[in-house]
């Protein structure tokens, strides 16, 4: 059995690492794993497995390389907010005639003292801005930078790589990955006197200390709400339920 994962998510990772080699639990063969990273990041740390690097070039790419190649099976493990590639995945599943499941990271909930502004995208956190701080932490990653790049506050910008403009004017950028700790995020929000947060509904465990340390320090976090699974596509919140899933896939005909 041949498992295509879109991938680039530690969940992604992870279950390369389960599936690749185990038995396919059809024929007593074993499942091959290709794990497909975007190469948004400069030095990705790779899976088990193969792994193949870059886009497919649209929907008739990503069926034509389904094809080409004999997948059994698409698990989309991407980011929950990337959207386009997951839109393209249900298409070209759908066209290419093979199961597809969409792992999603169950998303973050707020919990006693936190002060959360959840909003639709990142321009409505743009202008969410002017009513919280002026002293803001960013943490959406370097792709969605000029959605704030008129804003008149200052920047804190968390990102693996160096963003690229367009950007705000005031901005000093963090080049760190996760998973980060609680105490390193509570002294970044005192050293950098931060006033408000912005984030992603990501889910991450990994980046999960800022909502605690921002709930701590009594700033406002403006969350920016996941886009939706594209309808009609298979859910499992967990590696291990991934896993489960592509066990009980029969032979293709």
């Amino acid at each position: 059995m041949h498992v295509l994962i879109l991938g680039g998510t530690s969940e992604a990772r992870a279950l390369a690492e389960r599936l690749h080699g185990t038995e396919d639990g059809t024929d007593g063969g074993t499942v091959r794993v290709t794990s497909s990273l975007a190469g948004r990041v400069a030095a990705p740390r790779l899976p088990a497995g193969e792994v193949r690097i870059g886009g497919f070039g649209g929907v008739d790419g990503l069926v034509e390389w389904v094809r080409a190649h004999a997948v059994d099976a698409v698990i989309d493990a991407t980011h929950p907010f990337a959207e386009r590639i997951s839109f393209n995945a249900a298409r070209a599943a759908a066209t290419a005639h093979v199961p597809l499941l969409a792992l999603r990271r169950p998303g973050w909930v707020p919990g006693a003292g936190d002060d959360w502004h959840p909003v639709g995208s990142l321009a409505e956190a743009a202008r969410a801005l002017d009513e919280l701080g002026d002293r803001v932490f960013l943490t959406t990653g370097r792709m969605g930078l000029a959605a704030f790049a008129d804003c008149p506050q200052w920047f804190l910008v968390r990102s693996v790589d160096a963003p690229e403009p367009p950007m705000p004017a005031r901005t000093e950028v963090l080049l760190d990955r996760g998973p980060f700790t609680l105490d390193g995020e509570r002294e970044l929000l005192r050293s950098h006197r931060i006033d408000v947060l912005v984030t992603k509904d990501s889910g991450a465990a990994a980046t999960a200390p800022k909502l605690q340390a921002a709930r701590e320090a009594g700033i406002p976090v403006i969350v920016v709400r996941r886009p939706p699974v594209p309808e009609g596509v298979e859910t499992a919140a967990s590696v291990e339920e991934a896993a489960v899933w592509v066990r009980g896939l029969g032979p293709r005909p």
